[in-house]
């Protein structure tokens, strides 16, 4: 990154961004405590929104909140909406708080965002929005889970994302504000909710396999907001999946979701010789592939932490982590500690 006369190159984005006031809510979580830091670094006026104090919020308040809302969205010019409860919070909140919060407090800001003339909107959704779309039964075919796939949310956290994602739309349908969606998969780095994943795979082990289908490192994530921010004025709307680049093709489904270590002694072969080194295993199987061709085509944006990564990473001695990732580190989703679990599932 250089800054030169007020604006911004970012070589590895290959663009040039004029300084601007930005929005980040939730900015005293993962994803927005990075992106605070992130365009702090590039010069960038940045109002921080969230319920919970940090040093990367400036605003103490709901996104639910209207007139908090209204006073932190004056002169803004871009707005990345992380603010959320997340399906950890399920088993502790009420669902009229996730309504309160995922789709409401999405209403106010679209409301606010709409009365200021703010040029991109980009909101952080989820790949749990898919939900039970995305459970083939044993013997079929793995999902291959593109932006076609029609969502059947589970739980009122998906249901929720998935109201707040079709707020997004009627604004830009009703209104014409620039609105991205982007569907995050996993980059948290807390434990697995899965009890038997946890006793049965290390920390790191379970992490580099979802890398293969269903994980992103946060550098990534945060380079794909600036990303759809970028494209928004061109693009009007857009939802995509924002997950490393798989390996895999439409080819392998079948036999991933029955034999994925066949699949990856064919492919990757490579992996057997360090996995074997860290006492490692590969998933049995695989039921699902997330496709980002369509955010690498229409938003220009390059992830850089895939399974080949984390592979050559492994081989040098170190599970690869993004140094924004490190800053940031693990938060968790709750103030107490659960007996059984980072957090309770239901």
């Amino acid at each position: 990154m250089i800054l030169v006369s007020g604006v911004v190159f970012l070589s590895e984005h290959n663009y040039i961004a004029p300084l601007m006031k930005i929005l980040i809510t939730g900015s005293s979580g993962h994803l927005g405590e990075a992106l605070v830091r992130t365009f702090r670094d590039m010069g960038h006026e940045v109002v921080g929104l969230d319920v919970k104090p940090s040093n990367f919020t400036t605003v103490v308040g709901s996104v639910a909140d209207s007139e908090c809302v209204a006073a932190c969205m004056s002169g803004v010019e871009a707005v990345y909406h992380t603010a959320t409860l997340h399906k950890p919070h399920v088993a502790t909140h009420s669902m009229q708080a996730f309504v309160e919060t995922n789709v409401s407090g999405t209403l106010v800001l679209l409301e606010q965002a709409k009365a200021n003339d703010v040029g991109a909107f980009v909101f952080t959704s989820t790949t749990s929005v898919f939900g039970d779309a995305l459970r083939p039964p044993p013997g079929t075919p793995a999902a291959w889970v593109t932006e076609d796939i029609k969502p059947i949310p589970k739980n009122i956290y998906g249901v929720t994302k998935t109201a707040a994602e079709d707020l997004c739309l009627l604004f830009h349908r009703k209104h014409g504000l620039n609105c991205i969606v982007l569907r995050t998969s996993r980059f948290f780095p807390e434990e697995d909710d899965d009890k038997l994943k946890r006793e049965t795979y290390a920390d790191e082990n379970a992490k580099a396999n979802e890398y293969l289908f269903r994980r992103v490192e946060l550098e990534d994530v945060v380079s794909a907001h600036i990303c759809a921010a970028r494209r928004a004025p061109d693009l009007g709307f857009g939802r995509y999946i924002i997950s490393a680049t798989t390996p895999f093709s439409a080819q392998d489904l079948l036999e991933l979701n029955t034999d994925a270590v066949a699949v990856m002694r064919r492919k990757m072969p490579e992996y057997l010789e360090t996995y074997q080194q860290l006492g490692w295993t590969m998933f049995d199987k695989i039921d699902r592939v997330y496709v980002n061709a369509a955010a690498r085509l229409e938003l220009g944006w390059q992830p850089k932490y895939d399974f080949a990564y984390m592979l050559k990473g492994l081989k040098n001695g170190g599970f690869p982590q993004s140094s924004i990732s490190a800053s940031v580190g693990s938060k968790g989703y709750h103030d107490q500690i659960f007996q059984d679990g980072p957090y309770p599932v239901q």
